[in-house]
């Protein structure tokens, strides 16, 4: 081994370090700086609790219930539209319409996540309120909507790699068998692709998990626990948002890292299981 591959490995070595210390170290700072939470307050009253830092209620649950229900709702509308464009670009449509579309979900894919915000707040905003007669119309149905268009185009791409990684001499042995296009797609292309979508799908989570912007703008910020999507709620990004505001010594702002404790967390275990999906789809293909 020469002298500048050694130098090459010992830079790479100490990249890997870093990548693997910044967000070890991350999660220590949140830690420290939620550490007056946890020496006041019970941990199980933190995480069932209700919040009312004036009584002295300092729970997460509300707004952690709102996240999750924002995020797996937005994906259950966003996923068979997801399916449904990654279908027409891999091939039920022709070319004259699969190459435009293909063209418009990577650029949907950078617009930036206030725009969606904007439009919310003018159009969805107002409908909402008309047609449900609700409230404000500031609701989880109000960010559901913006949030699942956010997060199609990420899917839609995802989707579109796990059609194209499945084997050509599968779909040559389904279509001898006399199957057209939609049926080697449903039955042979969606099957065989079942780890990609998989992957697509808890990816486009957590990115629904992680987003501060549509639910700070529509969801309406009320910290409790919502019980139909009519309903106002805060998201874990959103009360972060609001309070990193107060006074650092307070319990209020230690309770923002107990937010991104768990936002971490769960954006964490999302990211793992789709790398080991997708691992597991390499070895597949090896």
């Amino acid at each position: 081994m020469t002298r500048r591959e050694r130098w090459i490995r010992k830079v790479l070595a100490a990249a890997t370090f870093v990548a693997a210390a910044i967000p070890l170290a991350i999660l220590i700072f949140m830690a420290l700086l939620a550490r007056p939470l946890f020496t006041t307050l019970p941990l199980l009253d933190l995480l069932t609790g209700s919040w009312d830092p004036i009584r002295g209620h300092f729970g997460i649950l509300p707004m952690m219930t709102a996240s999750l229900t924002l995020a797996f709702t937005s994906l259950a509308v966003a996923f068979p539209v997801s399916l449904g464009c990654a279908g027409l670009i891999y091939g039920l449509a022709p070319w004259t319409v699969a190459v435009p579309l293909r063209r418009l979900v990577q650029i949907m894919t950078g617009f930036p996540t206030v725009i969606y915000g904007f439009v919310g707040v003018f159009v969805l905003v107002p409908a909402v309120r008309h047609v449900f007669e609700a409230g404000s119309g500031r609701c989880l149905l109000s960010a559901l909507i913006p949030l699942s268009l956010m997060i199609t185009p990420t899917m839609t791409l995802f989707f579109c790699d796990a059609f194209a990684a499945v084997p050509r001499e599968t779909l040559l042995a389904a279509a001898a068998s006399g199957a057209d296009a939609v049926q080697r797609f449903v039955w042979v292309v969606i099957p065989s692709a079942g780890k990609g979508l998989v992957a697509g799908t808890v990816i486009a989570f957590g990115r629904a998990l992680g987003d501060t912007l549509i639910a700070l703008m529509l969801a309406g910020n009320a910290a409790q626990i919502p019980s139909s999507l009519l309903d106002s709620a805060r998201t874990l990004t959103a009360h972060i948002a609001l309070v990193i505001a107060a006074d650092f010594r307070s319990l209020e702002f230690a309770f923002i890292f107990l937010c991104g404790m768990v936002l971490y967390a769960l954006t964490a275990c999302a990211a793992l299981y789709a790398w080991k999906i997708r691992t597991g789809i390499g070895k597949d293909a090896a």
